[in-house]
């Protein structure tokens, strides 16, 4: 008879689930309405493991802000390299449309904007959301090839796309919606 062993997870398989986890944890209820005990119930484990991977809430929440940039960077990565031309412009349009296409993952872009909020109060957080920011500038400015103005443009319209897709402006027939949608692809 054979007998089957269990296999263990590392620390770090179970560090990666924690934090796919806790994106829709903290999707739902931002960074201050989530506890870490309702994180560690969505990742079935104990809250006393969750506080052996992360020493508090701020530093997991930066984990999750970072990890989400990883996941932004890829989508953007993704756009360069199908990307039909080399000109700035279409590397940027590629970006973009891979951009609005995870975001229609709604706890990604939950996450986002919570940690947007919490940066204003919480020190740790404003910085891991300022050194995902920089990276992502800067891989967009190498991998266009784009301008200043052409990567401000591209942020400010990410930006937009945030807000257009947390309202549900496509769900108003109204000139303001048109006005801000004109032109913005979301899926």
């Amino acid at each position: 008879m054979k007998t089957e062993r269990r296999q263990l997870s590392t620390a770090e398989e179970r560090r990666e689930t924690v934090l796919r986890t806790a994106i829709g944890a903290f999707a739902a209820r931002g960074y201050f309405g989530t506890t870490t005990t309702e994180v560690a119930k969505a990742a079935g484990i104990s809250q006393a493991y969750v506080y052996r991977l992360f020493p508090n809430k701020e530093a997991l929440f930066a984990a999750v802000v970072d990890h989400c940039f990883v996941r932004v960077r890829a989508a953007l990565e993704g756009g360069a390299a199908s990307a039909g031309s080399g000109d700035p412009e279409v590397v940027l349009a590629s970006m973009g449309d891979s951009y609005a296409r995870l975001i229609s993952d709604n706890d990604l872009m939950l996450v986002q904007l919570h940690a947007q909020a919490a940066a204003v109060s919480e020190p740790a957080i404003r910085e891991a959301v300022r050194a995902g920011y920089a990276r992502t500038v800067e891989y967009v400015r190498s991998a266009s090839g784009g301008s200043d103005e052409q990567i401000q443009r591209f942020f400010a319209v990410g930006m937009l796309c945030h807000l257009l897709v947390s309202v549900d402006a496509e769900a108003v027939s109204a000139p303001w919606t048109r006005t801000l949608s004109a032109g913005i692809t979301h899926y």
